[in-house]
């Protein structure tokens, strides 16, 4: 690893530690010609996942679009950043690990759906009025008694 205040690449390990995501690891090193101290950041390398449309087209996963879904499903509910990261987090583990290169949006869309239906059952219905396109007043009742009956 290069130092970032001298060039040179001579470093040393000083110690290690899972960062606060636990998807990588925080190392902190020092320069062995300058003496200053650095953190890096190691993360596994994946291959990037793709999400195909229901119309057929392919996009990169993009966990900010994701979030900003969720945020909006979630506006004036009590949950709080860090329960839609963790959400956001579970969700793309789930999809990582079924180690497939193109993942169908309706799957991201019910992963998201079963995360919200234990967080919150307004953000669900809310999440679910878009994801499922619900078109009419009777659309909204069903997916309401589905929720109350369980």
């Amino acid at each position: 690893m290069r130092c970032p205040y001298c060039g040179a690449s001579d470093t040393k390990v000083i110690d290690s530690r899972p960062s606060d995501d636990d998807l990588k690891i925080r190392r902190r090193r020092e320069c062995i010609v300058c003496a200053k101290r650095f953190t890096t950041y190691e993360a596994v390398e994946t291959t990037p996942l793709i999400l195909v449309k229901k119309n057929g087209e392919r996009e990169l996963f993009d966990r900010e679009k994701l979030l900003k879904s969720m945020l909006k499903a979630c506006e004036k509910r009590p949950i709080s950043a860090a329960q839609l990261s963790a959400v956001c987090d579970r969700v793309e583990r789930n999809l990582l690990n079924r180690l497939e290169k193109e993942i169908s949006t309706e799957i991201v869309g019910e992963l998201v759906m079963d995360e919200l239906k234990q967080i919150d059952k307004v953000a669900y219905i809310r999440f679910a009025s878009v994801y499922r396109d619900f078109r009419d007043i009777e659309t909204f009742l069903k997916a309401i008694n589905e929720i109350q009956a369980e």
